[in-house]
């Protein structure tokens, strides 16, 4: 397995809508499994194809917290059904969000409660599971990410403006930007 390098906000394949996946074949395996050591070393409890410059409709979660326990899995050509957002100021604390592709930088946003995915596993085969609390919010982050959206796109607009200072500031924003957990000095 290999370590990716993880895309950087700005690069045209992080906001763009990733292809579906049409091959289930040991290609594929091979991707997932780098995926996932990519997540684990960064880390982080996602990561999709988009992000290490595939533009495919995939990506893997591993969540340990789950009061229901510890989730980890692959979501290929997935479906997200979500109940509504809540509305009002999101709390900084409670609903601070992070992202891979936005290293260091983590603003509040509110995310829908309730995810159901329906999605396909490595080998083709449908399956859907139901998530709640911060398990759908992976989900629903990691398929955002495969509709060309990154989280900062979704901030309200204070927190819009402090996530483009730090954009600037780091000098993203634009193609070519990226990182390699365990290589470069970068932590989500």
């Amino acid at each position: 397995m290999t370590v990716l390098p993880i895309r950087i906000t700005g690069d045209p394949v992080l906001h763009a809508p990733a292809a579906p996946v049409t091959r289930f074949d040991d290609e594929l395996r091979t991707l997932v499994a780098d995926m996932f050591e990519t997540m684990d070393a960064a880390p982080g409890v996602g990561l999709a194809g988009p992000q290490v410059g595939v533009p495919l409709r995939v990506f893997v979660y591993g969540y340990e917290h789950d009061p229901e326990g510890p989730k980890r899995g692959v979501a290929i050509n997935p479906t997200l059904w979500i109940t509504p957002t809540p509305t009002g100021e999101p709390d900084d604390e409670a609903d601070s969000e992070g992202c891979l592709s936005v290293p260091g930088e983590r603003f509040p946003l509110h995310r829908a409660v309730r995810a159901r995915l329906e999605a396909q596993d490595l080998d083709g085969e449908p399956y859907s599971l139901e998530a709640r609390g911060w398990f759908a919010r992976i989900l629903q982050h990691e398929n955002d990410h495969l509709d060309g959206v990154l989280y900062v796109d979704r901030l309200d607009f204070l927190h819009a403006r402090r996530a483009k200072k730090a954009i600037n500031g780091n000098k993203w924003g634009r193609p070519g930007n990226a990182w390699t957990p365990g290589v470069d000095d970068l932590e989500a």
